[in-house]
């Protein structure tokens, strides 16, 4: 569904001057965004305010200051409140401050923009001054907007201080967490302002209290970097968490060996959401904002909507903000998806800004099973997944020089089961 423009007139005499008038409308379910911009003749001698009011309560107030303003999930303008636009009775409210004698009509334009699914990107894993960083958020968000991102997580150690610096200029998605970081592990906690009270644990007992805790209060888990050389995580994988940070910074070893433990464990019949985050601290160049990058299908750009789409395994990993774009599919099932087992598997990848040489490799229980090098420009590839648990692409660009060669794209899996699949949530790919 395309945006719309709804188009409202609203005659005012002079002696309703001083009063507050309002403008309905109906919100249609589904919406994502609105933009309200107003007119008004006689525009040199009356003077009418502009807000907005939802089913619940008065959303914004402008006065006399503007004659547009707009909202959405995350960010809306200065003066109105972000958030879910609530479906049902909406109104343009007006105080007519100063009307003259021949009176005014006062015009609104509300444009409609309805909830539409896309791949959104950012970064999971960063630091800031609030622990031990050097970036301030402000400097953070002002990097992740020139790259052109659209969500960046707070994961400072051991503390939320930095979930509580609001921005309300950035149309920049915040998501809340905490690094939670012991001698024997870090764990990211997504999703919440303050998922434990006391990060301190002696025994692997505590861990699981502080996990049992985060999860109460609606915090996503992530391991981190667990096969680490440094600081890997050496409490059991048998804790509660939710998904696996696979690939942490650049590409290395450690990140190989994550990668390899996480195909084992799909290859055992477990289901885990990959993710990634380049666990920046300070200014580096080898470690930068969004290297990598997580690219998240989310129904809406709100916190609520990505954190959604990762628990739904929509997810795929790219190099770096620029990096290759990867859509897995099988007919109308996604990356992250359970088709049915009868499904006829033939999987689809789109690959977008690669380039020639690189190679896509298509991963089954049974690990490698196809090797193919990439053309350049939007090319798609298939694979005949018939028969197996699930299927997963990787990205490589071959060792170049003295450059080893290094990934660039990794997929989460389409899953096949015979059980009760998930509900398809692809549009199929229209091939050349």
């Amino acid at each position: 569904m395309e945006a719309w423009t709804l188009e409202q007139s609203i005659t005012i005499t002079s002696d309703q001057q001083g009063q507050y008038l309002e403008q309905a409308f109906d919100m249609p379910a589904g919406m994502e965004t609105i933009e309200v911009c107003m007119e008004v003749s006689q525009d040199r001698q009356a003077v009418i305010d502009l807000g907005i009011a939802d089913p619940y309560r008065l959303r914004g107030w402008s006065g006399g200051a503007r004659t547009s303003f707009s909202i959405g999930p995350a960010f809306a303008t200065p003066g109105y409140l972000a958030g879910e636009l609530h479906e049902g009775r909406w109104t343009i409210v007006h105080n007519a401050y100063a009307v003259p004698n021949q009176g005014c009509t006062v015009t609104v334009w509300i444009t409609f923009y309805p909830r539409k699914g896309r791949w959104l990107k950012g970064d999971l894993h960063t630091h800031s001054v609030h622990s031990d960083g050097t970036y301030t958020i402000t400097e953070k968000i002002s990097i992740m907007e020139e790259l052109g991102c659209d969500f960046l997580a707070l994961t400072d150690h051991n503390t939320v201080s930095q979930n509580k610096v609001l921005s309300d200029d950035t149309s920049l998605v915040l998501i809340p967490g905490m690094e939670f970081t012991t001698n024997d592990g870090h764990s990211n906690f997504l999703g919440v302002n303050d998922p434990i009270q006391d990060f301190r644990v002696a025994n692997e007992a505590e861990v699981h209290e502080r996990f049992a805790q985060a999860r109460s209060q609606g915090a996503k888990i992530v391991l981190n970097h667990p096969h680490c050389d440094y600081c890997p995580w050496e409490w059991s994988f048998d804790v509660a968490y939710d998904w696996i940070e696979v690939w942490n910074g650049p590409w290395s070893n450690r990140n190989a060996r994550a990668i390899a433990w996480w195909q084992q464990q799909l290859s055992d019949g477990k289901r885990i959401v990959a993710v990634g985050g380049s666990d920046v601290h300070h200014p580096n160049p080898w470690v930068k904002h969004a290297e990598p990058c997580v690219w998240v299908w989310s129904e809406i750009k709100s916190l609520a909507g990505i954190m959604a789409g990762i628990e739904q395994g929509h997810v795929f990993i790219s190099s770096d903000a620029d990096g290759p774009r990867l859509e897995l599919s099988c007919g109308l099932y996604r990356m992250g998806d359970i088709a049915p087992a009868e499904h006829p598997a033939e999987v689809l990848c789109r690959v977008q800004s690669a380039q020639a040489s690189d190679r896509i490799r298509w991963y089954t229980e049974q690990g490698l099973e196809d090797d193919v090098e990439i053309e350049a420009g939007e090319q798609h590839y298939t694979y005949t997944a018939t028969g197996h648990k699930f299927v997963r692409v990787e990205v490589w660009r071959p060792a170049v020089g003295n450059e080893a060669e290094r990934l660039l794209g990794l997929s989460n899996p389409i899953y096949f089961a015979p059980e009760e699949p998930s509900l398809p949530t692809h549009q199929p790919i229209a091939t050349r």
